[in-house]
């Protein structure tokens, strides 16, 4: 199993553009993404090998929209590149981990993702491959 680091900080926001005004003013260009599944809009700012990801949900009853309502805006997620995203799931589980996702999904850019729960972690934690 291999950790290769820290892939993105990931900040919840209700408008991204104002999300993104402070990375605009500080030169940084953005991409952006509408990710269906998950229901959020992305801006995701390369700042070298790691990113930012600026996340605006896509309507009231969304996990985003619902982190906001408890805890505003903010830090939402970190999440860790791995070589085997199936096999550092499965080690977690059997470290006693609960696991938001037991198999992966499609997350931005088209990469493997999973999310440990938080109770667990003390933090989301999301799980990147690629």
């Amino acid at each position: 199993m291999k950790i290769n680091g820290i892939d993105h900080v990931a900040i919840a926001v209700r408008n991204l553009e104002e999300g993104c005004k402070i990375w605009k003013d500080l030169g940084y260009e953005i991409e952006y993404e509408v990710i269906e599944e998950q229901k959020v809009r992305v801006a995701i700012i390369h700042t070298g090998k790691e990113r930012i990801e600026i996340l605006e949900p896509l309507g009231e009853d969304t996990p985003i929209s619902n982190f906001l309502k408890k805890r505003g805006e903010g830090i939402h997620h970190l999440a860790l590149n791995v070589n085997n995203i199936e096999e550092v799931l499965q080690y977690l589980e059997s470290k006693g981990y609960k696991l938001i996702d037991r198999k992966p999904r499609i997350g931005a850019g088209g990469k493997k993702i999973a999310f440990v729960h938080p109770k667990d972690a003390k933090f989301l934690l999301e799980l990147v491959e690629g």
